[in-house]
């Protein structure tokens, strides 16, 4: 099932990591920290544009990864560091 984004999140943007260039970030995105392109408002600021990793685009929201209510986020980063530590290389 396929969810919107839910406001306060970032949690796609915060818990993966990122292997690919992001303007700001050229080594990428350790896993658990903040993309340098989140705005206050916990936005990307670089959402539709050609600099957006693709990885990011790929990610959509789902009720399996977000969690049935908006908790700011909680169950969303905690899901996603699950398969972050679950896909390291070892």
């Amino acid at each position: 099932m396929s969810l919107s984004c839910r406001p306060g999140c970032a949690a796609c943007c915060t818990a993966p990591s990122i292997s690919s260039a992001i303007p700001g970030m050229p080594q990428g995105k350790p896993a658990g920290v903040p993309c340098v392109q989140l705005d206050e408002q916990l936005q990307c600021k670089i959402f539709g544009q050609a600099e957006r990793p693709a990885v990011c685009g790929q990610l959509q929201a789902s009720l399996e990864m977000c969690g049935p209510q908006d908790d700011g986020g909680l169950f969303a980063r905690s899901y996603l560091m699950r398969l972050e530590t679950l896909t390291r290389p070892d």
